[in-house]
C-alpha cells in the first residue's frame, strides 16, 4: 500500500503481540481490528526472541503481522534491528509506536523520523521487577525526549501518564492526549451463582514481582481466617511463577492457590473466568491503565488495586477501592474482607468502549498526515 492511495497506511509497531499477553498487546489488536473494519490498512511490526516458532509473517483479523528477531533471548530489552530498516523503506503514512519502554520504539522513531515519516507514541507505561531499571526510567525518558519531541502527538492511556510525560519532558500541552483503553467483553448467556460463604479472589497480570500477587499470597491466611472457603487464582504468566509458589507452601496456603493462565487471544474465557469472581485484585507497584481492571469492571466484578499511579484515577472515579502499596498483610486482608463484604460494584457505568479509543485514534492519525502534507 503506498501513499499514493485513498486508503490510510499504518504501521503499528509493539514490543510484543499475541500469543503473548499484556495490557499493551491486547490495546494493539483490540484497536487494530477495528481499524482495519474502518477501511485502515494496518500492518503491526513486532519483536519476537530467535528461539520462537511464530510464523515470520501471517495475516490476523486482516492486519499483517510481521515478527522479527529480538536478543537477548531471555531478557525483555527486545533489540530488534531489524526494525529500523522495515520501518524506513516502508511505504507508511503514519508510524504508530506502541510502548516506550524497550529498543523497539527508539529504532521505529529514529527510523520514521529519518524517512521523514509522521509518528505517534502511545506511552503504555508501567512498573518493572527490576528496582535499578525502575530507577532509571526517569533518565531513559529524558535521553528519548529529542524523539519525543518529533512525535506528530504523544498519547497517555490515563491522565495520570500524559501528566507526568508533560510534565517531566516540558513538551508542549498540545502535543499530548488522553486517550484510554477500552472495557469490553464478549456476551455471558450463562454466569454461575455464587454463595454467601465461597470466595474467588481472581489476581490478575503478568507473573513479575512488581504486579503484586505476593501480597495476596502473604493475606491469604488471614483472609481464610475469617472467610475459610476462599480461594485464590493467580491469572497470568511469566518468571516469577516459581516464587510464588513457593510463598504459597511456605504461609501454608499452596492448596487454596492457582497459578494459570489464559491465552491472550482467548476473550470468551477470560470473560467467564472472571465473571466468577468475587473479588478480581491488582496490587501493582505501577500501572497506566490496566485493560484486565476495565473488564473486570465490565463485568460488574468488584476491584481491588493498589493505591498508586493511574491506578488511583480509577479510584476517584469511584470505581474501585485502594489499599497501600506498604500495607501489612494483615492491612490486606482487611480490604480484601471489606471488598468482599461491602463490595464497591458501581451502579451506573460509562466505561470507554475500544470504538472510542479507535476513532480518537483514528482522528490523530488523520491530523496528522494532513500537518505532514501541508509541511511538503
Amino acid at each position: 500500500m503506498t501513499r499514493e492511495t485513498s486508503t490510510l497506511s499504518v504501521l503499528m509497531v509493539t514490543p510484543r503481540y499475541f500469543p503473548y499477553m499484556g495490557g499493551t498487546e491486547t490495546h494493539v489488536h483490540e484497536v487494530g481490528r477495528r481499524l482495519v473494519d474502518g477501511g485502515v490498512n494496518v500492518t503491526l511490526l513486532t519483536a519476537a526472541p530467535p528461539t520462537n516458532s511464530l510464523p515470520r509473517e501471517e495475516v490476523v483479523e486482516g492486519m499483517h503481522v510481521i515478527r522479527v528477531r529480538a536478543w537477548p533471548p531471555e531478557r525483555d530489552y527486545y533489540f530488534a534491528p531489524e526494525i529500523y530498516s522495515i520501518v524506513e523503506r516502508g511505504e507508511w503514512d503514519i508510524v504508530h509506536c506502541q510502548g516506550c519502554h524497550t529498543f523497539v520504539p527508539p529504532l521505529a522513531m529514529l527510523a520514521a523520523k529519518k524517512a521523514g515519516i509522521p509518528y505517534v507514541v502511545t506511552f503504555h507505561t508501567g512498573g518493572h521487577s527490576s528496582r535499578l531499571r525502575t530507577r532509571l526510567r526517569s533518565i531513559q525518558w529524558k535521553l528519548l525526549r529529542p524523539l519525543f519531541a518529533a512525535a506528530s502527538k504523544l498519547i497517555g492511556v490515563s491522565r495520570f501518564e500524559a501528566d507526568y510525560f508533560r510534565n517531566l519532558l516540558d513538551l508542549p500541552e498540545e502535543q499530548f492526549a488522553f486517550i484510554p483503553n477500552g472495557a469490553a467483553m464478549p456476551h455471558l448467556a450463562y454466569r454461575p451463582a455464587r454463595t454467601a460463604t465461597e470466595s474467588l479472589i481472581v489476581s490478575v497480570g503478568r507473573l513479575e514481582r512488581y504486579k503484586g500477587h505476593q501480597h495476596l499470597i502473604s493475606a491469604l491466611p488471614k483472609i481464610r481466617e475469617q472467610r475459610p472457603a476462599t480461594r485464590l487464582l493467580i491469572l497470568g504468566a511469566g518468571p516469577y511463577e516459581a516464587t510464588l509458589r513457593e510463598l504459597a507452601q511456605k504461609v501454608g496456603e499452596a492448596s487454596h492457590v492457582e497459578i494459570r493462565s489464559i491465552p491472550a487471544s482467548d476473550r470468551q474465557a477470560m470473560a467467564e473466568t472472571l465473571s466468577q469472581a468475587t473479588l478480581v485484585a491488582l496490587l501493582s507497584e505501577s500501572e497506566s491503565h490496566p485493560v484486565a481492571v476495565m473488564e473486570a469492571l465490565t463485568l460488574q466484578r468488584p476491584v481491588l488495586v493498589a493505591d498508586t499511579s493511574g491506578l488511583r484515577e480509577l479510584v476517584e472515579q469511584k470505581l474501585v477501592r485502594a489499599v497501600s502499596l506498604n500495607s501489612t498483610p494483615e492491612e490486606i486482608a482487611a480490604a480484601v474482607l471489606q471488598q468482599i463484604e461491602e463490595p464497591l460494584i458501581p451502579a451506573q457505568l460509562a466505561l470507554p468502549t475500544w470504538e472510542d479509543c479507535t476513532q480518537k485514534l483514528h482522528a490523530i492519525y488523520s491530523a496528522s498526515t494532513r500537518r505532514e502534507q501541508c509541511a511538503s
